[in-house]
């Protein structure tokens, strides 16, 4: 008869029969109650009465008995923690026995019984075990450590049992060997600070000896700890690498898994010229592949691990692609992660192939899958655009079938087609416009909208199109009542003769009947905005939108090789880390791929990463225009173009008075005198020292003869008004780059991380040349230094003052705002010294009303170390001549953005006092004649951004499709 008769009792007074039964003097007898016990305690009875008879039980040479009884105690000694005292000695004698499967189970339960009060003798017997001369008892001793470990830390470094298990690292039998590692590798995840696996190459050599010998899960572990070593040349990584391949090929699957692990990690420290890299590429696939002919349940954990290592190195699987086309029995969340890293694998040579593919799933019966499938045709599109004029005409097939769900879905790709491919697939508007009437989701309808007021020009009846939507506006839902708002000011701005009570309706429905603040918000500024300067509202609106990215839903490269270490683990199954979803800190190590060396090239794909995309697309909802609440409008049309063709119309400001409440800072004003620290307002951080006096290292700063001026370190952002986050900084220019150097301190109580940057648009153009590469979470309490890279390639808008920059920060917290100054002197470039006949005759023709000149106070210097200390911070003396016994320094400095500055400077030795004269930039131009329609702002001087011009308003009277315009409060613009 089987054990399952011990389950099926139902006897009253069951405790007091076990209690005589458990203290017969037959041993069956002895040994059938104890198996009664151990029943009624799995199904949940409570026999803890039964402690001390139980216990009694553990003298015996029966290893079966001694089993169950050590079963019993592991589960009622933290609840009987004095009589579980009682088991001790029987523990410590069952440690010494002749037989070593007793020994090791000794062991093993003294390891499992959490009671403080046994560790303390624990500790004798373990040491024994630890050394003991076979194998298993060493291997069961091993884990112990980190049971122990757990329970106590303290006393197990006091014990030194850590040493001991450093040093089975070494031990002969492979099981041992395994055991330590993931002993050791428990304690150190326990305490990340604390550097158990001290790796080096003579133990790695061991732990690949080990590999080859020890069980699956003893690989495993071994694999494991090989992932965080990081060799110190390709060589050697190239080495392990040829030892770890033949786990590839192993049956179970969390080794293989492991095993690639270690490989794409150390794969980053090889040449791509290697042959060996090739051969490793090629060795990849086959196991990966295998993977997805196991049950469903392991081909998602392997295709979701597949997905990241596509993202990483999509050249491993690009000959594979028929192995992810689906299968009509896959469950569709396999069918779904397939379809996915089918799209990441498309290219020019499998397009064919796999748009006849996905053009059959988008046939299939399961709903969600096939609006993927529809969705897949359009990411085709976009990301291969030789592949773009196949995927539409398959699309327009696909809305030939009139199925509703996949009509709609066409129709939101078809928009993001457009948007990738402006005027080129246009002429299928008309097919669209044909299934208006079938749109019933938010997310179609509001693509349709898009489509008809963008190309509004080109639908001869789009206000009757866009009215048809306008007639339920409060019934739809957000997304597509701010489409129909943008859209109808569109249309208006096309055709404005013929669509002013439509707009008018639409402004009024947004602004006066929505409770949206949203909708509210941008019909306020779309009402301003053409009442006021339907120019201006024309360049906004109808601004030229930047193309979308090809790849919108890739991994963040910084989270995307965090990841990759953790290949065959919860985190590569949920793409998170595992600080998002592991509770504490306890368990959670933050991993990165070690640096590529020299001789390797960057892993980037051009089809993971599209090159050269500029920083600010990191930070898309960031505001990065007009003042620090952002502009509603640039979150519609996306974030403004900032790249090198902006530098041209940089060029042409040198007309425009730059000078003004900038460069008059740096080099002193008619009177001027050091101005205070509370002088700046609060809201732009504390002063930048951007004087002239600064040059000459008056104040407090960090300049040196041999480099430029740096100013000390100032409190930009506190910890107050960004939640814990504090920002420091100064600017700087070393070797013609100018820096950000930022110290981020974080004063919260959690971990911050995903920090990014963006600057708003500035006077001279200033954005961040990279992204804000904070490399490791940020702790409480932790700081860390920062050297942010600047171009001035940027966005240019005059500010006020002209140093001041406005910044956004991002992390995981939230989106922070502070301003500050610059100092003006980073600006100034390495060329700046002008050919002497050419200042003087720039000197000569500047008038002499032109002329400023001030005194800078209390500067010991001599002419030989002013020249000295200014050409450092890149102002130049052209010339120097002695009129008096006074010395006159002729001196010239150039922007960034092509303006030059010319300056005289006259020092008097012995005296600390000297005077500088400038000239003064050029007046504006003096107001306009009135307007005879009273055009609002006419009168005044127009700053365009690129130098003084003629105000908008000359350019309305001229917009003939304009001239009708009515709309409150402005109604004559004629």
């Amino acid at each position: 008869m089987t054990d399952s008769k011990y389950f099926t009792t139902t006897k009253k007074g069951e405790i007091f029969e076990l209690k005589a039964e458990l203290n017969s003097d037959k041993k069956e007898k002895k040994k059938e109650a104890v198996k009664k016990v151990i029943a009624s305690m799995t199904v949940g009875k409570d026999v803890s009465a039964l402690f001390p008879d139980v216990v009694n039980c553990m003298q015996t040479d029966n290893l079966e008995l001694k089993k169950l009884v050590y079963l019993y105690l592991m589960n009622y000694a933290k609840s009987q923690p004095d009589m579980a005292i009682m088991a001790v000695n029987t523990f410590v004698k069952d440690c010494e026995d002749p037989n070593p499967l007793i020994r090791a189970l000794a062991v093993r339960t003294m390891g499992c019984i959490r009671v403080d009060k046994i560790t303390e003798y624990l500790c004798e017997p373990l040491r024994k075990c630890l050394k003991d001369e076979d194998p298993y008892v060493r291997k069961t001793a091993a884990v112990c450590v980190a049971k122990l470990h757990d329970i106590n830390a303290q006393l197990v470094e006091d014990q030194g049992f850590l040493d001991t298990l450093k040093d089975l690292i070494s031990d002969s039998n492979p099981m041992v060997v395994a055991n330590a590692v993931a002993a050791l590798s428990e304690i150190a995840e326990s305490h990340p600070s604390s550097n158990l696996l001290d790796l080096n190459p003579q133990s790695i050599n061991k732990l690949l000896t080990a590999l080859n010998e020890c069980t699956e899960w003893g690989q495993i572990f071994i694999l494991d700890c090989l992932a965080n070593y990081t060799p110190k040349d390709d060589r050697e990584a190239q080495s392990i690498c040829e030892r770890v391949t033949p786990r590839l090929s192993h049956a179970n699957s969390a080794v293989v898994l492991s095993a690639v692990k270690v490989l794409m990690k150390f794969m980053e420290m090889l040449s791509k010229d290697l042959d060996y890299y090739g051969t490793l590429l090629k060795k990849l696939a086959p196991p990966l592949v295998t993977l997805l002919s196991a049950e469903p349940e392991l081909q998602y954990v392997a295709l979701r691990n597949i997905n990241l290592i596509v993202q990483k190195r999509p050249e491993v699987l690009k000959h594979e692609m028929k192995v992810f086309f689906v299968k009509y029995n896959d469950p569709i969340y396999v069918k779904l992660e397939k379809l996915d890293i089918m799209i990441r694998l498309a290219s020019q040579a499998n397009i064919t192939q796999v748009l006849a593919e996905l053009k059959e799933y988008a046939t299939e019966v399961d709903v969600d899958f096939v609006r993927k499938a529809v969705r897949a045709i359009g990411r085709c599109a976009i990301k291969v655009e030789q592949s773009a004029e196949r995927c539409v005409s398959t699309l327009l097939d696909l809305i030939q079938t009139k199925v509703n769900y996949v009509v709609q879905e066409a129709i939101v790709v078809i928009k993001d087609i457009f948007r990738k491919y402006p005027n080129k697939y246009e002429s299928v508007i008309a097919t669209l416009c044909e299934n208006l009437d079938s749109l019933d989701e938010p997310e179609a309808r509001a693509a349709m909208i898009w489509i008809v007021g963008e190309y509004a020009e080109r639908i001869d009846n789009a206000d009757e199109l866009l009215e048809s939507f306008l007639e339920g506006f409060h019934d739809e839902s957000t997304q597509v009542q701010l489409q129909l708002l943008t859209a109808i000011v569109k249309l208006f701005l096309k055709k404005p003769t013929e669509t002013q009570e439509l707009v008018q309706q639409v402004l009024s429905l947004a602004t006066q009947d929505s409770d949206n603040p949203d909708l509210r918000d941008r019909g306020y500024i779309y009402w301003r905005l053409l009442s006021t300067d339907p120019v201006a509202a024309k360049e906004v609106v109808l601004a030229e939108k930047p193309l979308i990215s090809e790849e919108t839903d890739l991994i963040e490269p910084t989270l995307l090789d965090e990841l990759i270490c953790y290949i065959g683990t919860l985190a590569s199954v949920y793409h998170k880390p595992p600080s998002a979803f592991v509770e504490g800190g306890r368990g959670v190590v933050h991993k990165s791929l070690p640096p590529r060396t020299a001789s390797s090239e960057s892993t980037e794909s051009p089809e993971t990463a599209p090159a050269g995309a500029p920083p600010g697309e990191q930070l898309d909802a960031v505001p990065t225009q007009g003042d620090l609440l952002g502009d509603l409008l640039n979150l519609d049309l996306g974030p403004p173009v900032s790249g090198p063709p902006l530098a041209a119309s940089a060029v042409q400001m040198g007309a425009v008075d730059l000078l003004g409440g900038g460069l008059d800072s740096l080099i002193g004003a008619p009177s001027f005198v050091a101005p205070p620290a509370a002088a700046v307002p609060a809201n732009l951080g504390a002063p930048m020292g951007s004087g002239l006096s600064d040059l000459f290292d008056l104040t407090s700063g960090v300049g040196t003869l041999s480099g430029s001026y740096v100013a000390p370190k100032a409190v930009w952002l506190p910890a107050m008004k960004a939640k814990g986050l504090e920002i420091s900084g100064t600017f700087t220019r070393q070797a013609g780059t100018i820096s950000m150097d930022l110290q981020l301190t974080n004063k919260a109580l959690q971990v911050m991380t995903d920090f990014a940057i963006q600057f708003n648009r500035n006077s001279f153009g200033l954005a961040p040349a990279a992204p804000l590469q904070v490399h490791a979470p940020l702790s409480p309490t932790q700081t860390v230094e920062i050297s942010l890279p600047l171009s001035t390639a940027g966005s240019v808008m005059k500010t006020e003052p002209l140093n001041s920059l406005q910044v956004a920060v991002k992390n995981n917290i939230d989106v922070f705002y502070f301003s500050t100054l610059y100092p003006l002197h980073i600006l100034f470039v390495e060329d700046g010294k002008m050919d002497r006949q050419m200042f003087l005759a720039t000197w000569k023709d500047i008038p002499n009303e032109n002329e400023a000149q001030f005194q800078i106070r209390d500067c010991p210097l001599n002419a030989e170390a002013v020249s000295s200390r200014l050409q450092s911070s890149n102002i130049f003396t052209v010339a120097r001549r002695n009129v008096e016994g006074q010395d006159m320094l002729y001196q010239s400095l150039k922007l960034t953005n092509g303006i030059w500055v010319l300056a005289e400077l006259r020092i008097q030795p012995g005296n600390p006092s000297f005077t500088v004269r400038r000239p003064l930039p050029p007046k504006a131009p003096g107001p306009l004649p009135s307007c005879p329609h009273a055009c609002p702002g006419w009168g005044r001087p127009w700053w365009g951004g690129v130098g003084w011009g003629i105000h908008p308003g000359v350019k309305k009277h001229q917009d003939s499709d304009l001239r009708k315009l009515q709309l409150s409060p402005i109604k004559c613009l004629r």
